[in-house]
């Protein structure tokens, strides 16, 4: 499969108002790409949209939340009729939940499987037509770290994340036919709200998840705009996997080991 051509393509990124995604936006508009940016949040979803309107890349906007599901369908659903031909998309958008298992209700875990995987397994499956119409067209989708491991009190962002591996992988051998190139993403360390804006579960006391918060949001050591970059060349490169981060290559060596 030939290197990935960002120039003229349309390109859909979700999670686009903040973090990776706005960082990916921002990278694919100095790369040539139309931008079609999905978002919760209006105002920083403008603003970012707003930046590169002012460097002449044409950029649409949807805000939409991806936990509706209805919703969901029917953006992609406009996107689709208004873009027959896409040739990159990026399913970057996520949510996080604080708490072991026991301290979560059903409601809160579903919460996050709805944003994190049904609306990647719904946004990719609309779109997937215009990504068939558009030679050397490509599918990214953000997983994590936790997609590789599954440490405690992150059971509902694991199961999502693990569930999006597999999808993606699964893609990467179904697409090959089509000529679309599969990646997914594995990120860990990078500066993002992810961790500001978890919802916190029913049962988890505030005291101790927020010391916790801290200590993890010190880690967090990588700039968005250097994540956005080593993923857009393994886009490049058609590599079925990128990890971003130390933390993601050191667990990847211990569990090869």
């Amino acid at each position: 499969m030939r290197r990935f051509d960002f120039t003229g393509g349309t390109a859909v990124v979700t999670g686009a108002a903040g973090g990776i995604g706005a960082a990916l936006a921002d990278a694919l508009a100095r790369r040539g790409s139309a931008l079609i940016l999905l978002d919760r949040d209006a105002e920083r979803l403008d603003a970012v949209a707003g930046e590169i309107r002012a460097t002449g890349r044409p950029v649409e906007t949807y805000v939409v939340d991806l936990a509706d599901a209805a919703a969901t369908a029917a953006v992609a659903e406009r996107i689709r009729d208004r873009h027959p031909r896409i040739r990159l998309l990026v399913n970057n958008a996520g949510v996080a939940l604080g708490g072991r298992f026991d301290e979560v209700t059903l409601d809160e875990f579903s919460w996050v499987i709805d944003v994190n995987f049904r609306a990647v397994v719904q946004l990719t499956h609309t779109l997937l037509p215009a990504l068939k119409a558009e030679p050397g067209a490509h599918l990214v989708t953000i997983s994590s770290l936790f997609g590789l491991i599954a440490p405690p009190g992150q059971a509902a962002y694991s199961a999502s994340k693990f569930a999006v591996r597999g999808f993606t992988e699964a893609l990467r051998h179904e697409l090959v036919a089509d000529g679309i190139g599969v990646t997914c993403v594995h990120p860990g360390g990078i500066r993002t709200r992810i961790a500001r804006d978890a919802r916190l579960g029913s049962g988890v006391d505030r005291a101790e998840f927020e010391a916790g918060r801290q200590r993890f949001e010190r880690l967090l050591s990588i700039a968005p705009a250097t994540a956005a970059e080593v993923i857009l060349r393994g886009v490049t490169r058609r590599r079925g996997r990128v990890l971003v981060g130390r933390s993601v290559t050191a667990s990847t060596e211990v569990r090869v080991r």
